[in-house]
């Protein structure tokens, strides 16, 4: 699962980065946990890209209410075509959640934390699905971010890490016109090419810790 990631790369390196025109504003973090508003990007019918702010937790359209968000903050590529929770989102609405790394624990021989980011520390985007909930007059826009089976990085750590979608293919991904088996091949496509796992310490263990010290190498 993908439970916890670092964004503190500054917006104006996403706005070129994700080829947002409009001021990108957000909350940077080194802990960024489930429950809380995260950076998220989405295309527009014109094409064009706009940075909005999701609750990390997709809530179903068809939800009786939005207390059990938090059992989806994760989408198995697996089976995200045919289970209900997200089925339509990934026909309809993809999104990316931009990063510059992520959490996994290794807990074979204890519980060692990992950072996984790119080796020069440049952001990357998450494969991620968006939804809309609403009851009378309350509205709640929710995300939750696809995982696949490990690569030969990250199985030492984990079974399961989160998909990463490729520059060259956030449109491709994006696009509401794209066919689905098109988007769903790109879950596939390797993109851990310029990634690495770096060891840091104890410090990121509590999610209320949001400092230097989450991402410092021991």
């Amino acid at each position: 699962m993908c439970g916890r990631y670092s964004l503190t790369t500054d917006a104006a390196t996403l706005a070129e980065h994700f080829q947002v025109l409009r001021q990108i504003r957000f909350q940077p973090g080194y802990n960024i946990a489930p429950s809380r508003k995260i950076l998220t990007v989405v295309e527009l019918d014109d094409g064009s890209r706009k940075a909005v702010n999701l609750f990390w937790g997709l809530v179903p359209s068809w939800a009786k209410d939005s207390k059990n968000s938090s059992h989806l903050i994760n989408a198995r590529m697996e089976t995200l075509r045919e289970k209900p929770s997200f089925r339509s989102a990934f026909k309809h609405r993809r999104c990316l959640i931009p990063a510059d790394g992520f959490y996994e624990w290794e807990s074979r021989n204890g519980k060692q934390a990992f950072h996984i980011h790119r080796d020069d520390r440049q952001p990357f985007a998450f494969a991620g699905l968006w939804e809309q909930w609403q009851h009378d007059t309350e509205t709640l826009y929710s995300c939750t971010i696809i995982t696949t089976a490990a690569n030969a990085l990250m199985q030492p750590i984990h079974e399961r890490m989160p998909v990463i979608i490729s520059p060259e293919h956030y449109h491709d991904w994006l696009n509401k016109a794209a066919d689905a088996d098109h988007a769903y091949r790109l879950l596939d496509a390797p993109a851990y090419t310029h990634m690495i796992a770096t060891s840091v310490g104890d410090w990121v263990n509590n999610p209320r810790h949001e400092d230097e010290r989450c991402i410092a190498p021991i």
